[in-house]
């Protein structure tokens, strides 16, 4: 089979840095961020990507994408998160902190903020404003972040040259990365599809994005998707939702691969605006593919779309990959991958092989945890105590304070109320906060899972395959299927090889941090990852490939 011009080019560039580190022909003594050894490091998360995935698809990718990975970068297929509260918000700052949320503080996408009285979400930051869209809305930022991320110390370490970026449809998923230092984070405006900011990085969008607001998002309209024989998948046709409004760009693009090309469309054009590979310290660049996650809750792990997904992708980063080699240089780059977490196989699926789920319907379970709470606090009086996301529970603390009853027997009467509803087990907020949990895998996950932000909360302990919502899927709980995700990185430090060793996602930052030469983020209890390090050879730069 004739390769395709793509794999051709990447496969050159691969060879190219590959010669670089053989014969030592490195354009500086040392390789730290320092001197800009690499040029650039570039972080790429997959919403929702279980570690199976690469396995499932390897023997169809090409040469040029996910396989420049796999069979040139250090790839460990045993990776899997060490708590239960496997959402995008902390999963992205566990990547990036090399924590967990007992560590930066991220529990989950939002929670009940018993002061304003609703829901927040983990980004929301009154303080400041959305950059890129008419009116005065409420902005985003790391502010709730308990600790630093690989981007703020390496901006520390370069005393600011080093430029850091982050890149998702989803606000959290490009501002948590981004960390507290992080020159700009960007993200869509779910309607239209435009890339906007805060008022935390700038007060204006720099002209290139402006351009690319004018006239990008128009073109991934209006386009069908189709598998590899030519069936369609799904059109981005204009459509309205079930309530008359019009669906937004965020639903409807992001939930095909056609948002994968927008993200990267997008990246290269910051790559090549803002100079990244091209200043005197080491930049850093993290780009999260949102609509994997999109659509996958949807259509569940193992269906047709989501094959096509991975494939369509796979395409994707051979040509960004492609791109940074002719922009940078493939010697001059390190790439990290991974996934914020993983997911449930759809219930109805597995119920077809006899094995125990099912799809809770999250409104009706809330509707049975209130009235239970109402029948033995306020009977006669119904309240809304609980806000669910199943298999969280968040406790209006004025409502249980109106009936007297104090947090330790609150989350303790909403456990209660989550077992007759149907979970499994739980554990509260109160006794997270001093360790009471049993010394045990699971204990251990939830005690990880803690955090001291939002108000009074309760972790139910899920059934195996059972999930909140009443169609789809979802992912939320201690389960391998949630916790498992891939972790590969390419670039001349590492030795070319599969390590089949356990390893957690806290192992990127710390082991980025030590090549790079810089401190490891503040809360960080992640390892080195060592076993993939090339060996030092004589006349290679300094520093290269040790820990």
């Amino acid at each position: 089979m004739t390769s395709s011009p793509r794999c051709a080019a990447a496969r050159l560039c691969f060879l190219l840095a590959r010669l670089t580190a053989v014969l030592g022909l490195s354009v500086c003594g040392s390789a730290s961020a320092y001197n800009g050894h690499p040029k650039l490091v570039v972080a790429i998360v997959i919403d929702q990507v279980r570690g199976d995935y690469l396995e499932r698809y390897r023997d169809q990718f090409g040469d040029a994408g996910f396989r420049l990975l796999l069979d040139h970068g250090a790839y460990f297929p045993n990776c899997n998160y060490d708590y239960a509260n496997t959402r995008t918000a902390p999963g992205h700052s566990t990547l990036f902190t090399g924590s967990y949320s007992n560590g930066h503080g991220i529990a989950a996408n939002e929670w009940w903020d018993h002061k304003k009285k609703r829901m927040v979400t983990s980004v929301e930051d009154d303080a400041t404003k959305l950059v890129g869209v008419t009116g005065d809305k409420a902005g985003a930022s790391p502010h709730n972040l308990l600790a630093d991320t690989l981007g703020d110390e390496l901006k520390l370490a370069t005393q600011g040259k080093s430029r850091v970026f982050g890149v998702s449809l989803k606000d959290r998923a490009a501002v948590l990365p981004a960390g507290f230092a992080g020159d700009t984070a960007y993200w869509i405006e779910p309607k239209s599809g435009a890339w906007i900011t805060s008022t935390y990085y700038r007060d204006d969008l720099p002209k290139w994005v402006q351009d690319f607001n004018s006239s990008r998002p128009a073109k991934y309209w209006d386009r069908d998707w189709k598998d590899a024989q030519g069936a369609l998948l799904r059109s981005t046709a204009h459509s309205k939702r079930k309530n008359g409004e019009e669906a937004a760009f965020f639903e409807v693009v992001g939930s095909t691969s056609l948002g994968n090309e927008y993200e990267f469309e997008f990246a290269r054009e910051l790559v090549a605006y803002e100079k990244l590979g091209l200043g005197p310290a080491t930049d850093l660049l993290s780009i999260s593919l949102s609509p994997n996650d999109i659509l996958g809750h949807q259509v569940g792990p193992d269906s047709p779309e989501m094959r096509q997904m991975a494939l369509d992708l796979d395409k994707e980063l051979a040509d960004f990959f492609n791109f940074l080699g002719h922009q940078i240089g493939l010697a001059n780059v390190w790439i990290a991958l991974s996934a914020d977490h993983g997911v449930s196989s759809l219930p109805d699926a597995v119920k077809k092989l006899r094995i125990p789920a099912a799809n809770l319907g999250g409104a009706k379970l809330e509707a049975q945890i209130n009235a239970a709470i109402t029948a033995k606090f306020s009977s006669g009086h119904p309240a809304a105590y609980v806000k669910l996301d199943y298999p969280l529970a968040w406790l209006d603390q004025d409502a249980f304070a109106a009936a007297h009853v104090h947090e330790h027997d609150a989350e303790a009467a909403v456990g209660e109320a989550m077992k007759l509803a149907g979970v499994r087990d739980y554990y509260t907020k109160s006794q997270l906060a001093v360790g009471e949990v049993p010394n045990t895998a699971q204990g251990r996950k939830y005690l990880n899972s803690y955090s001291p932000e939002g108000s009074w909360y309760v972790m139910g302990v899920p059934d195996i395959y059972t999930v909140g919502p009443a169609t789809g899927t979802d992912h939320t709980s201690a389960y391998n299927y949630d916790t498992h995700v891939p972790l590969a990185f390419y670039g001349l430090p590492f030795q070319p090889g599969t390590y089949r060793t356990n390893v957690e996602p806290v192992d990127l930052a710390p082991t980025l941090a030590s090549l790079l030469g810089i401190n490891a983020p503040t809360h960080s209890i992640g390892r080195v990852l060592t076993e993939a390090l090339a060996p030092q050879r004589r006349g290679t730069a300094a520093g290269e490939g040790q820990p």
